[in-house]
């Protein structure tokens, strides 16, 4: 696309030609207008998601597949199939609708929208989508829990540090 109307074509002006930077242009150009914002240099600052970072990676257990190990690494991971083990990531943890994890999880934001037979530790958040399960106990900075999800166990959340010890909340029932 261009950015300036093509002079050309009118009668009496001749082609622009390649000279060198003097000051004066041979003849003005009005600039096209166009839908395109201006760039800027705070334009390419735009705040980096919590949720998941530009710079790590995104590894995916497909919904047919059923997997036995542990993962361990940093960067994302979405499980939409089944996966037996322990997880724990330097990044996110997702949880697909339909998906099955047992075991441990450690990772600094947790996304339930599946079922999860096991504790997590130690997560910055954890968000438990309708539909979501867990059957285990959650130590997190925050606990968003939506309606029609499901959760048995012990909960953890809004404290820093040692003092997440202190204090527990029993729950039992549903989100709803």
């Amino acid at each position: 696309m261009a950015l300036w109307k093509d002079t050309t074509s009118q009668p009496g002006l001749a082609p622009a030609q390649n000279l060198p930077n003097t000051g004066a242009a041979p003849h003005a150009r009005e600039p096209e207008k166009t839908n395109v914002a201006p760039l800027s240099p705070d334009a390419a600052r735009r705040p980096v998601k919590e949720v998941q970072r530009l710079d790590m990676k995104e590894s995916v257990i497909a919904s047919d597949l059923t997997i036995e190990g542990k993962i361990v690494g940093s960067g994302h991971v979405r499980i939409a199939g089944r996966f037996k083990g322990d997880v724990h990531v330097d990044g996110n943890v997702t949880l697909d609708t339909g998906a099955h994890l047992e075991g441990l999880v450690k990772a600094s934001v947790v996304v339930v929208g599946g079922e999860l037979l096991g504790n997590i530790e130690n997560a910055k958040r954890v968000e438990l989508l309708e539909g979501g399960v867990i059957s285990g106990d959650v130590k997190a900075g925050s606990l968003t829990v939506a309606a029609g999800s499901r959760m048995r166990g012990q909960v953890e959340f809004g404290w820093d540090g040692d003092a997440r010890s202190s204090s527990t909340t029993k729950g039992y029932g549903t989100g709803s």
